[in-house]
């Protein structure tokens, strides 16, 4: 699941009809995956540039949809295990391509992944129990991981003098480690948080 709280007053999917606008955005986000990596995948600081649009649009919609599910109470069993999958997908295929172009070190993306697909995995299990809401550890990390993603995605230096695009470049590289620490923390408090539920939940 990811890290932004999808509960909503009622109980998830009370009277929600699958077919709505929250639910809508979390399949475009998916559809966006597959377009960003073939972007990415293209060569040319043009290509780029529209490869990062599409993931920051693709980004919008997870804030998007999960307030839209929340305010208008169309949180759904289809969202609550879509959503995860939409954004693991689109954050972690963009660390993945990062590694690939040697923009971003390999052990930092396997880190990242591994704590994502275990603290997805983890809260997917404990749902038997109850629901784990999303720590403001989790929203930091998730905007952290974003922000530090779109910097390093930018080609700055091509509309950037040499000087700014570095400087720009290493404020990303910084992103990339508060994200980092942040990451394992929250990625912690989950755990914990588990084994805190699996004690006193029936």
């Amino acid at each position: 699941m990811s890290d932004t709280d999808t509960s909503a007053p009622g109980g998830p999917g009370a009277g929600a009809p699958l077919l709505n606008i929250a639910n809508a955005l979390t399949v475009l986000r998916l559809l966006l995956v597959p377009v960003f990596v073939w972007l990415v995948l293209q060569p040319g600081d043009a290509m780029r540039l529209t490869a990062t649009a599409v993931f920051a649009i693709a980004s919008l919609t997870d804030q998007l949809d999960g307030h839209l599910a929340r305010s208008l109470n169309l949180v759904t069993s289809f969202g609550k295990i879509t959503d995860p999958i939409a954004d693991k997908a689109l954050t972690l295929s963009a660390f993945v391509l990062l590694s690939v172009d040697g923009r971003l070190w390999w052990w930092v993306t396997l880190v990242i992944l591994v704590r994502e697909l275990g603290i997805t995995l983890l809260r997917f299990v404990m749902l038997r129990r109850a629901v784990m809401a999303a720590s403001r550890g989790g929203k930091l990390k998730t905007v952290l991981q974003i922000t530090a993603l779109i910097g390093l995605l930018l080609p700055w230096g091509a509309f950037l003098p040499a000087g700014a695009a570095q400087v720009l470049d290493a404020l990303s590289y910084g992103v990339v480690g508060a994200a980092l620490v942040v990451t394992v923390v929250s990625g912690l408090d989950y755990v914990r948080q588990a084994v805190v539920l699996s004690r006193t939940a029936p």
